[in-house]
């Protein structure tokens, strides 16, 4: 049997139409009509007001930072269960990041130990330059709690929803509600630009000034002028041409992505009630509100490591992934200050996710078949590790 992969690129057809013209018309540096049409699309989608279409999420996060003014010696407020993109920009700026415990409901930044890293942060006479919020694997995060901190000490926020494109807190489309949002096509992300990224925001003066320093901020001159450090971050119109086209399939991919989530629920509840020994698996939670794209399928397994559940699929063809390493964790962040959610515990919520928690494949292509395979393969590797308990 193939190998059942995570999460890969799910190519409709309908991007061909606009690659190919590009070709046609020889638009094929980054610059074209593709890229302006896909800043469009993404706008109209998620009622962003304006955007601008970068190499990657990563460069769209950078860019965030440069449009609030981090530099030397500032610090930004980041989750600690999210991948290293999320943080690295903040270090590309010379600034620290002080790292953010989730809570155990949407597993996103926990308001209580954000309120507590600001209330630390006023009495040392140091807020944040800004706020990083992410929504870990396309579940909103409890922007409403966040959001009322954040301006309450007058803190910016930029939204990570590089997991989360279509999904909603209250009727709004994450990315939109914080000051800049960005967003990732990343090859395994709900739709895929091969590799690209998207700053959106209300106010036009901060996307049109990403927009010139993606661009080398090349000044308006008869040769080449620099007055400020650029980068090459614009996506190129071939790229911007497959995002076109997967813009047009994004609803139909959440839809499947949720009816993945779906069955893996129904498919282990099934076991469970069969099973006296099965272990007791749960899920990131939708909050009061919200709604998930469920772009990666999440579980937590009570009593199993998750890495011996990885290698048991591994050996059957399977790929999964453990949940995020929390950032306060690794090497790279030793030195970085980290707020529990609940200071007397023994271990932060964010590890606490990590050693329990599982991703299992959530592609799209993938066929009833073969996720009945999965489900049968976790099922039988949790029933022995039950059994040997």
């Amino acid at each position: 049997m193939k190998r059942i992969p995570l999460a890969i690129p799910h190519m409709s057809g309908k991007e061909m139409v606009y690659i190919e013209q590009a070709f046609a018309e020889n638009w094929i540096a980054p610059v074209g009509p593709n890229v302006d049409l896909f800043e469009e699309k993404v706008c109209r989608y998620t009622g962003a007001e304006f955007a601008t279409a970068t190499s990657s999420g990563t460069a769209a996060i950078h860019l965030a930072l440069r449009m609030l003014e981090v530099g030397h010696g500032d610090t930004v407020f980041c989750p600690s269960f999210t991948f290293a993109a999320s943080a690295n920009p903040i270090h590309y700026q010379g600034a620290k990041a002080v790292f953010i415990d989730s809570e155990l409901e949407t597993w996103n930044m926990s308001p209580i130990a954000l309120e507590r890293a600001l209330l630390d942060a006023q009495q040392h006479g140091q807020l944040p330059k800004a706020i990083i919020v992410v929504h870990i694997y396309g579940q909103p995060a409890k922007m409403t709690e966040i959001m009322a901190l954040a301006k309450s000490y007058g803190v910016p926020v930029i939204e990570d929803a590089a997991e989360s494109l279509g999904s909603l807190h209250h009727g709004v489309q994450t990315g939109t509600i914080g000051d800049i949002g960005i967003y990732s096509f990343n090859g395994n992300k709900i739709i895929t630009t091969s590799g690209g990224g998207m700053l959106v925001s209300a106010k036009e003066d901060w996307t049109k000034e990403a927009k010139f320093l993606s661009e080398q901020a090349k000044e308006p001159a008869p040769y080449y002028q620099h007055e400020k450090i650029g980068y090459n971050y614009r996506l190129s119109n071939i790229s911007a041409g497959i995002g076109c086209g997967q813009m047009e399939v994004l609803q139909e991919r959440i839809d499947q992505k949720r009816l993945i989530f779906e069955r893996y629920a129904e498919g282990f509840a099934k076991y469970s009630e069969t099973f006296s020994n099965f272990p007791r698996i749960t899920y990131q939670q939708e909050s009061e509100g919200t709604f998930s794209n469920r772009w990666l399928s999440t579980i937590q397994i009570q009593g199993i490591h998750p890495l011996q559940l990885k290698e048991a699929l591994d050996a059957n063809g399977i790929e999964g992934r453990l949940l995020w390493k929390p950032l306060h964790l690794q090497p790279v962040f030793q030195k970085n200050r980290f707020f529990a959610e609940d200071v007397r515990a023994k271990i932060s919520n964010a590890q606490r996710l990590f050693e329990s928690g599982f991703c299992l494949p959530s592609a799209t292509q993938m066929t009833l078949s073969e996720q009945h395979y999965v489900i049968q393969t976790v099922a039988k590797f949790l029933i022995q590790a039950g059994e040997s308990v």
